[in-house]
Parts: C-alpha cells; structure tokens; sequence
C-alpha cells in the first residue's frame, strides 16, 4: 500500500480582529451631539432648553442610553445651530469609520488534504 501523503499548508492570512462589535447609532450619535454642544462652551441645561427637551432627557442622549424620534434629534440639531443632514452625514461618517468590513466578518478555513493511493 501506498503512504498517505499530506499537501503542504499554505500560509494564513492574518485574521481581522473582531474583538469589538460595531458602534450603535445612538452612541455615535450621542458623541456627537456632545462634542458638538461642548464646542458651543454651552451646559447641558442651556442646549436643553433651546431644543425644549429636558436636560436629564438630552444627558440620556449624548449617552446613547435613548434612541430618540427624528423630531427630536431636529430639534437638538437646531438648538446646536446644526442641520439634521449635517448631524446624521457626520454620525454616519463615523459609522463607516468604525464598522468592520464584511468580508472580514466571514471567515473561511481549509483545512489540508490527503490523499492515498
């Protein structure tokens, strides 16, 4: 009988870490608004009371702990002097920024082969 053979393995390709799962909207979106309020040198209760939402209701949102309506996230916008196109195209900017591409997310092993004869 003939011996079994095995193929040489080809070197892997470093895998992509996927320690971190990606960014939720809302925490960007918080980040943002944050930032944004923050370089107005203003206090949460003074952006609160332009977008006439409470202060504990906008701290909620700059940390992602709500996911408010589009109403809200205009007029939280508008008390920042900020479009909500402005707002969203620069949360989604850091959405792409932050995400992991597909093809990184599947990964397809092959194992060796051997083969008698």
């Amino acid at each position: 009988m003939a011996d079994i053979v095995p193929f040489p393995r080809a070197p892997r390709p470093a895998r992509p870490r996927l320690s971190d799962p990606e960014p939720l909207w809302r925490h960007l979106l918080g980040d943002q608004l944050r930032r944004r309020r923050h370089d107005r040198d203003e206090t949460l209760t003074e952006t609160a009371e332009k977008a006439g939402v409470s202060p504990q209701y906008l701290s909620e949102v700059e940390r992602g702990r709500k996911e408010p309506s589009s109403e809200m996230i205009a007029a939280i916008a508008g008390a920042l002097d900020t479009s909500l196109i402005e707002l969203t195209s620069a949360v989604a900017d850091e959405l792409r920024s932050a995400a992991v591409p597909a093809s990184a997310a599947v990964s397809v092993s092959r194992g060796a082969f051997s083969l008698a004869a």
